[in-house]
C-alpha cells in the first residue's frame, strides 16, 4: 500500500489531510456555494463512495488541459461537502457539494480503482471558513449593473428576486460559478485571494465580454487581470 493510500482508513475529520479529487475542467466550487453534479463514471462512483465512508468531501479540482485520462492539475482547488446524495435507478449519483474551503495540492496518487486521491495543504486559505462582511454597496451595485449588461451580450438570464436581497460574497461567487468564462479564468476567480479581489477579477472579465475591442474599457480590464 502506497503512504496516501495508508491513510485513507484514518476516519472522519473536520479538514482531511486527505482528499478524493474530482478534476473537472469547466465546473467551479466555491466556499458557500452549491455545485450539482451527475456522477456516473466507475472511478468517480467510488471517489463518491469513499468520500461517503470517510469525511464526507470532495476536492474540487481544475485540469490544465482535457487531452488525456489524467492531466497535469492546478494547485488550487476547493472541497466540497456532500449535502445532498440520491442514486437513480441506472446507478448515477446525484450529488450536490457545499463550498467549504479552497486548498493547496501538495501532492497525489491514482487509486485501485481509478480515482485520484490528493494530499492537501489547507492553510494557506484558513479565512475560507470565517463569516465575511458584506464589500461596499457601491463595489455590489457595480457589479450588479455589469451583470445585467454582461447578461444581456451573452444570452442569459438571472434570477434578480434572489439577487435582490444576496449579499455581495454571494452574488460575487455565484457569478464566478455560473456564468460562461473559459476555464482558465474561472481559475483566476478561484484563486483570487479575497473577495475584493475576486470581485474586481469578475468586473475585470464581464468588461472584456462587453466592451471587447472598445479601447479603454478593455485596456482596464486587461490591467486588473494581470
Amino acid at each position: 500500500m502506497s503512504p496516501l493510500g495508508h491513510h485513507i482508513a484514518g476516519g472522519r475529520e473536520e479538514n482531511p489531510r486527505l482528499l478524493p479529487l474530482f478534476p473537472l475542467r469547466s465546473a467551479m466550487l466555491l466556499p458557500r456555494g452549491r455545485l450539482p453534479l451527475n456522477i456516473f463514471e466507475p472511478r468517480y462512483l467510488a471517489m463518491t463512495d469513499h468520500a461517503l465512508k470517510t469525511s464526507r468531501m470532495i476536492g474540487m479540482i481544475r485540469p490544465r488541459h482535457d487531452d488525456d485520462v489524467n492531466p497535469p492539475l492546478y494547485t488550487v482547488g476547493c472541497a466540497g461537502r456532500i449535502t445532498s446524495f440520491s442514486e437513480t435507478g441506472d446507478g448515477r449519483y446525484l450529488i450536490t457539494l457545499t463550498g467549504v474551503s479552497r486548498f493547496r495540492l501538495t501532492r497525489e496518487e491514482i487509486t485501485a480503482t481509478g480515482f485520484r486521491l490528493g494530499e492537501v495543504d489547507w492553510s494557506p486559505y484558513a479565512l475560507d471558513q470565517e463569516e465575511i462582511a458584506d464589500e461596499s454597496p457601491a463595489l455590489r451595485d457595480r457589479i450588479v449593473d455589469l451583470l445585467m449588461k454582461y447578461l444581456d451580450e451573452v444570452g442569459l438570464s438571472a434570477d434578480w428576486d434572489s439577487i435582490e436581497g444576496a449579499s455581495a460574497e454571494t452574488i460575487v461567487n455565484s457569478i464566478s460559478m455560473s456564468c460562461p468564462f473559459d476555464a482558465d479564468e474561472k481559475q483566476a476567480l478561484l484563486e483570487a485571494s479575497t473577495i475584493a479581489e475576486r470581485a474586481e477579477t469578475l468586473i475585470a472579465l464581464m468588461e472584456m465580454a462587453v466592451f471587447g475591442g472598445q479601447g479603454d474599457a478593455t485596456d482596464d480590464a486587461r490591467q486588473r487581470m494581470q
